[in-house]
C-alpha cells in the first residue's frame, strides 16, 4: 500500500522558514518523480515543485522560485521542501504526491502551513 505522510507544517511569521518532510512507503521511492502541491483557503490546487527520481532535476512554480528548495533522500525514502522567506500568500495545505505515468497518482494527507504575524 502506497503511503505518503507529510510533516513539518506550522505557524510561522512572514520572512520565516519551514522544512516540510514527506515519508514514503509501499513503493520503490527511488524510482519515481515526486512533487509538492498546495491548496490555499478557498482556492484550487497549485503545483509548487517537482523532482525527478534521482534528484538531479527540479522545477518550481514562479511564485516560489528562489525561495523554496525541493530535495529527496532516496536512502531514507523521504521528500523535503525547504521554504524560506515565507509570505502570507504561502499559507496553504501542502501535499506531497507520487507521480505515476505522467501525473500524480498518490497523495498524502497534507500538512498545514500558516504564515502570519
Amino acid at each position: 500500500e502506497v503511503q505518503l505522510v507529510e510533516s513539518g507544517g506550522g505557524l510561522v511569521q512572514p520572512g520565516g522558514s519551514l522544512r516540510l518532510s514527506c515519508a514514503a512507503s509501499g513503493f520503490t521511492f527511488s524510482s519515481y518523480t515526486m512533487s509538492w502541491v498546495r491548496q490555499a483557503p478557498g482556492k484550487g490546487l497549485e503545483w509548487v515543485s517537482v523532482i525527478n527520481s534521482g534528484g538531479g532535476s527540479t522545477s518550481y512554480a514562479d511564485s516560489v522560485k528562489g525561495r523554496f528548495t525541493i530535495s529527496r533522500d532516496n536512502a531514507k525514502n523521504t521528500l523535503y521542501l525547504q521554504m524560506n522567506s515565507l509570505k502570507p500568500e504561502d499559507t496553504a495545505v501542502y501535499y506531497c504526491a507520487k507521480y505515476g505515468d505522467r501525473v500524480p497518482d498518490y497523495w498524502g494527507q497534507g500538512t498545514q502551513v500558516t504564515v502570519s504575524s
